[in-house]
């Protein structure tokens, strides 16, 4: 029997559509949903094993992808929102009734990846999402519990997926923060 990784990539990864323009993402409340509108595509979606993001029930991995932070806005019942850990970089603002997290956000205006909003976009009933890409933080699903002598099976599945697993983010994206702390610095002009 596989590894279950996560139910939108366990029966194989969907492609995404290059024409995709966005969609709504709603939390799992029966009445008075949180819904949030995405008014684009999202990019570097990848599973991610860290403890900090949502991962639906009985998940090891959460999936999540980045928007423009001005593509994303919350259309219904905001007011259930509150922020999970004040102290974390990225701000995850799940509903307090159902625990969904709904987006998270930078406020730090110096962090490389200030400008996106981090979503799941399980939440969405659209088809067309960019696919995962990647699996980040593997060996952080052992900080939840799974044994570490299941973690040559989880990479085995996670390249089944076609997902390289990393333990950090993926290249280009390690690359886009070196990048931007380079140039802040001054060492590295644009």
């Amino acid at each position: 029997m596989a590894i279950s990784i996560h139910p939108s990539v366990d029966n194989g990864v969907k492609k995404g559509s290059a024409s995709f323009a966005g969609g709504t993402l709603t939390c799992n409340c029966a009445s008075a949903p949180v819904t949030v509108k995405l008014s684009s595509q999202t990019a570097y979606n990848h599973v991610c094993g860290c403890t900090k993001c949502w991962k639906p029930e009985g998940a090891l991995f959460s999936m999540v992808a980045v928007v423009p932070r001005d593509k994303l806005e919350v259309t219904a019942n905001g007011n259930k929102l509150r922020i999970v850990d004040e102290s974390a970089a990225i701000q995850r603002y799940a509903c307090k009734d159902c625990g969904v997290h709904m987006y998270g956000r930078i406020e730090n205006k110096a962090h490389p990846f200030y400008g996106f909003d981090f979503v799941h976009t399980e939440r969405s009933k659209e088809q067309g999402w960019s696919a995962p890409e990647f699996a980040a933080f593997v060996s952080s699903i052992i900080e939840s519990g799974e044994p570490p002598a299941q973690m040559g099976a989880v990479r085995s599945r996670l390249k089944d997926l076609g997902l390289e697993p990393y333990d950090c983010l993926s290249p280009p994206l390690m690359d886009a923060i070196a990048t931007h702390v380079a140039k802040s610095k001054g060492v590295l002009r644009a």
